[in-house]
């Protein structure tokens, strides 16, 4: 049976249509970051479950998008290591805001030094001119055991 360590979570809109913020194109852009207390971890290994949801919109001359999800660990400091990747393509004939969820786990992470076990959330488009409009969630469960 797994032991509880700690819960985040990333808040960025909590509302629908409540931010209008362009995605880059290429690099990722973070929308969420948690940090979990994972000092409790003695006995066996760490697992880490996240979740989240964005929603975003189509340039105002639709045209073929793919969003892109990655999920990280780690800081600048600590080195950053790729866990989680997803890629939606936007319908285009949805006018208004595409809702993309994921779920995801990282399997036995590294205990940090000190500090905590981060994660981060970034997200990047493939057409100029697509927009995150809100609602923006990001959340992680840390377990040992």
């Amino acid at each position: 049976m797994g032991i509880y360590l700690d819960g985040r979570t990333s808040q960025n809109a909590s509302l629908a249509n409540s931010i209008t913020t362009p995605i880059l194109v290429g690099d990722g852009e973070l929308f969420g970051i948690v940090g979990l207390d994972v000092t409790k971890a003695t006995v066996g290994q760490i697992r880490v479950q996240f979740n989240g949801n964005v929603a975003v919109q189509l340039p105002l001359l639709p045209v073929a998008t793919s969003i892109n999800i990655r999920i990280v660990r780690g800081t600048e400091q600590t080195g950053i290591t790729t866990v989680y990747t997803a890629q939606q393509v936007l319908g285009l004939s949805i006018v208004g805001p595409q809702l993309i969820t994921f779920s995801g786990a990282d399997f036995n992470p590294p205990k940090p030094d000190s500090g905590p076990l981060v994660y981060s959330a970034l997200i990047s488009a493939t057409a100029i001119g697509t927009i995150r409009v809100g609602p923006e969630s990001f959340s992680a469960i840390a377990t040992s055991g």
